[in-house]
C-alpha cells in the first residue's frame, strides 16, 4: 500500500452500480501503475479476495480515467465495505460506461493482476 499510495493522487465523483448517490473516490489512475511498474501487455487480468476475476483490455485504461479507489468519500476502504482497493471506472462521465458489461469491471476487494 505505502508504494500504491505513493503514486500521484487521483479523484472521481460518480454513482456506482452498489452504492447510493454520487460517491467521491480517491486513489491512482490504472495507467499510473501500468506506467510505475513498466507493465507490458494488452490484457490485465483483475482478480478479488474472494476470487472473482476479469479480464480488462489495457486499452481502456488509456481511453478513459480508471481509478483505484482506496478511500470514498474520505474514509480509507476497508475489506468490509469493498476495500482496500476497487476498480472505479467514470461512468457519469461516459455515457457508454453505464452498461452493465463495464459493471463486471469494477472489481472490489482487489488483490491481484496479471498483465498477459
Amino acid at each position: 500500500m505505502e508504494m500504491l499510495r505513493a503514486l500521484p493522487v487521483a479523484r472521481l465523483e460518480t454513482a456506482t452500480a452498489v452504492t447510493d448517490g454520487v460517491r467521491r473516490f480517491s486513489g491512482f489512475l490504472m495507467r499510473d501503475l501500468l506506467a510505475h511498474i513498466g507493465a507490458r501487455g494488452t490484457t490485465v487480468t483483475a482478480r478479488a479476495l474472494n476470487d472473482y476475476a476479469i479480464d480488462i483490455a489495457i486499452e481502456e485504461f488509456d481511453r478513459f480515467d480508471v481509478l483505484v479507489a482506496y478511500e470514498m468519500d474520505g474514509e480509507p476502504l476497508l475489506p468490509s465495505d469493498k476495500g482496500p482497493l476497487w476498480i472505479i471506472y467514470p461512468r457519469d462521465q461516459h455515457a457508454e460506461l453505464q452498461d452493465i458489461r463495464f459493471d463486471y469491471r469494477w472489481v472490489w476487494q482487489l488483490r491481484w493482476l496479471d498483465i498477459q
